[in-house]
């Protein structure tokens, strides 16, 4: 295929879901480092920057960011009250800008799928 799908700089094992032109992946990574991680050297993956990639030209064509909270660094003093705040601060978590910039290097996307015997549709951005 001319294009992959990558979330930061790693291509994405996409798997049919039995509709057409549709497609799911999974990606795992570590949010936040809390002072009690369990695993203090993993370092932090966000923002997640998702690249649709043209593997022909070898140059991101679009994508967008997800934030795991607020993008601007803002902290919630409560809870949200309802449905409709809570699907705004979901909505605000994601940037429909933010794709990287500039060349790509050579993404095949059949090197997603050699990770995770188990999850082989999950990109587990923890390990490298």
């Amino acid at each position: 295929s001319r294009y992959a799908i990558t979330c930061n700089g790693r291509a994405l094992a996409m798997q049919a879901t039995g509709t057409e032109g549709e497609f799911v992946a999974g990606v795992r990574y570590k949010a936040w480092s809390p002072p009690s991680a369990l695993h203090p050297s993993i370092g932090v993956h966000s923002p997640l920057t998702f690249d649709i990639v043209d593997t022909w030209m070898r140059r991101s064509i679009a994508g967008c960011q997800y934030h795991v909270s607020h993008p601007g660094g803002l902290s919630y003093e409560t809870l949200p009250v309802n449905a409709n705040e809570a699907e705004s601060r979901r909505l605000s978590r994601f940037v429909a800008m933010g794709h990287t910039p500039g060349s790509m290097p050579d993404v095949a996307p059949s090197i997603a799928i050699a990770g995770n015997r188990e999850f082989p549709f999950t990109l587990d951005l923890r390990q490298r």
